[in-house]
């Protein structure tokens, strides 16, 4: 089972999972949160990377002085748990109950609301 992060571990998780390459310096997660307007302290970040490798979410690899962090977990599977766990909790497993919702409180765009509804026409993809 997949576990839920907290707000600053899905920041950091964010940065990871967008990093283009294979594995994530601790330099580069510290600059990227400071571009993105949230500065961490180095101790802070060290504790978190820390939770985020005993939740599963990654493996870090001691090279010299630094770390390098690889991603256990792809975004795609994080999104997907946390869509059933949302699904399951307040719509009770009730897909039709969340679409519903998303209609009739017009919380679609046009443009999502008709991509939706192609996709649902077209059916899954296999």
């Amino acid at each position: 089972m997949v576990q839920k992060l907290s707000d600053a571990e899905l920041e950091i998780m964010k940065i990871v999972w967008g990093n283009p390459d294979k594995v994530t310096l601790f330099s580069y997660i510290i600059d990227s949160l400071a571009a993105r307007g949230k500065p961490c302290q180095k101790n802070t970040l060290i504790v978190l990377l820390s939770r985020l490798i005993n939740k599963g979410f990654l493996s870090a690899k001691k090279i010299g002085r630094h770390n390098e962090y690889t991603t256990l977990i792809s975004e795609t599977e994080y999104q997907t748990a946390q869509t059933k766990n949302f699904l399951y909790k307040i719509y009770e497993g009730n897909v039709k109950g969340l679409v519903s919702n998303l209609i009739s409180e017009d919380l679609l765009t046009d443009e999502e609301y008709d991509e939706l509804k192609k996709m649902l026409e077209k059916g899954p993809e296999k």
